[in-house]
């Protein structure tokens, strides 16, 4: 097998990937900041990076994976304002909202999933350390800023000149008691109605880049391989999580990797542009498979146009493999294995190529189909295992038991026992020469949607394609 050469948005290069420590890879995945619903962007980074990890394991790594929570932040503390509830209770709704909507698409838990809440004193232990070395400051107002000026290698990830940058866009000027309008928050003071934790400098709550830095360093430690998040975060998150750990000595990550968004015409899923397509509502269009399946079809690093019309052409592509799956478990009288074919292999190796991946599966499916026209089990076999071997690394395995345990696969099991008790007795109606009450069945199923495909191995039933 090919080695995996994986993109590093601080090189700007695809590189060979080599962890650390010999089999064992470390990510630090930036998750949700919980004070909305969430939409199918959020889904699709999550999707994203569940790929990695999935390809990483099959490659034979042991992974550490850290995802974080932002259970404290101005926009949690603004929303819990306007709903009229603790702010804690606000983040703790939100957050079961992402759980299930993660589950909803089968993205594993992470090893670990730390709330920054949970880190204070990591946070305080951090800016202990960058205030004694001279790159942080306490002007005396409950506040600490990092100063960015003594950062060497400040803005390198996003290729900026800290002379272009622009103050805060909540920065007054005229009070502000920072060295430099350029500097930025690692802690912020208290504020009257607002949650505060007492620290030397005074009580008050995290800067949001602050989080960050404690929690990765808390489970992965001073350097670790891979840091992940979407392209939003490049600046300011991820360039000031970089600046506060090497200011601190840590090697911190060693590897950037970032995901594009899911864009409606043309423009950036957020709730600020009104246009956000909440997971919920769409898992009432779609099934979870589907949806993932959707999402997970671009690479990475590639911007996805949401439109109702290709999440419909994508569930029905999917529905195709997935009746090609059920066909050759019926043949074959076992559930096919899953086996990961050399050319799926290279795909995912190639920076996860997921696009030239598909293209080894819509093969594998003209295979397997005319294996099945020419009744011949061998490729039959092969085909349906490497579709089931690549769809296991996707997440969108019909066999997998986190999706054939739902309710809509129990609804698809009672109907096919009854449609099978329908086709018994056109069977039987055919065998007596009874070609009127063979079609009447016929043509009620067909009224109902199902169509009957008579093949040499017995008569099969599908659900029609909506034109």
């Amino acid at each position: 097998m090919s080695a995996l050469n994986l993109y590093d948005t601080a090189t700007r290069q695809v590189g060979k990937f080599t962890p650390i420590k010999s089999g064992e890879v470390s990510i630090y995945v930036c998750g949700a900041t919980v004070q909305a619903s969430p939409h199918i962007g959020h889904i699709r980074s999550a999707i994203n990076f569940d790929t990695l990890r999935r390809w990483l394991i099959k490659s034979g790594y042991n992974v550490t994976f850290i995802r974080n929570v932002t259970d404290i932040d101005d926009k949690i503390l603004q929303k819990a304002a306007q709903e009229k509830t603790p702010w804690w209770a606000l983040a703790m709704k939100y957050e079961r909202e992402f759980t299930a909507a993660f589950d909803a698409v089968n993205v594993r838990p992470p090893t670990y999933e730390p709330r920054a809440t949970g880190h204070i004193t990591a946070m305080v232990e951090l800016m202990q350390i960058l205030i004694d070395n001279g790159s942080a400051y306490a002007p005396g107002n409950g506040d600490v800023y990092l100063e960015v000026r003594t950062v060497k290698r400040y803005l390198t990830l996003s290729g900026q000149r800290i002379d272009d940058l622009l103050p805060a866009t909540d920065d007054d000027l005229a009070t502000s008691k920072k060295r430099d309008p350029r500097d930025f928050a690692l802690w912020k003071s208290a504020k009257p109605g607002e949650p505060s934790w007492p620290t030397p400098w005074g009580a008050g709550r995290p800067g949001w880049h602050l989080e960050c830095s404690a929690m990765a360093h808390a489970y992965l430690g001073e350097s670790f391989d891979i840091h992940g998040g979407g392209l939003d975060l490049i600046f300011p998150h991820h360039e000031n999580e970089i600046a506060q750990s090497e200011a601190a000595g840590y090697g911190f990550a060693k590897r950037w990797l970032h995901n594009a968004w899911v864009t409606q015409s043309g423009e950036k899923m957020s709730k600020s542009l009104g246009n956000s397509l909440l997971v919920a509502v769409i898992l009432q269009r779609v099934r979870g498979i589907e949806l993932r399946w959707y999402l997970g079809s671009a690479h990475y690093r590639s911007m996805l146009e949401y439109s109702e019309s290709a999440l419909d052409e994508s569930a029905i592509a999917f529905r195709r493999i997935e009746s090609f799956l059920k066909r050759s478990a019926e043949t074959l009288g076992k559930i096919p294995d899953s086996v990961v074919s050399d050319s799926f292999a290279a795909a995912m190796n190639d920076d996860l190529a997921v696009p030239a991946g598909l293209a080894t599966i819509s093969e594998n499916l003209r295979l397997g189909n005319q294996g099945i026209t020419d009744a011949d089990t061998a490729a039959i076999s092969k085909n349906a295992s490497e579709i089931r071997g690549a769809l296991e690394i996707l997440g969108c395995d019909p066999f997998d038991s986190h999706f054939a345990g739902s309710a809509r696969s129990d609804l698809t099991a009672a109907m096919d026992g009854v449609i099978k008790l329908a086709l018994a007795e056109r069977a039987s109606a055919r065998d007596r020469k009874d070609f009127a009450a063979s079609d009447a069945i016929r043509d009620g199923l067909l009224a109902l949607g199902i169509t009957i495909e008579d093949t040499a191995q017995g008569p099969r039933w599908s659900i029609m394609e909506k034109s």
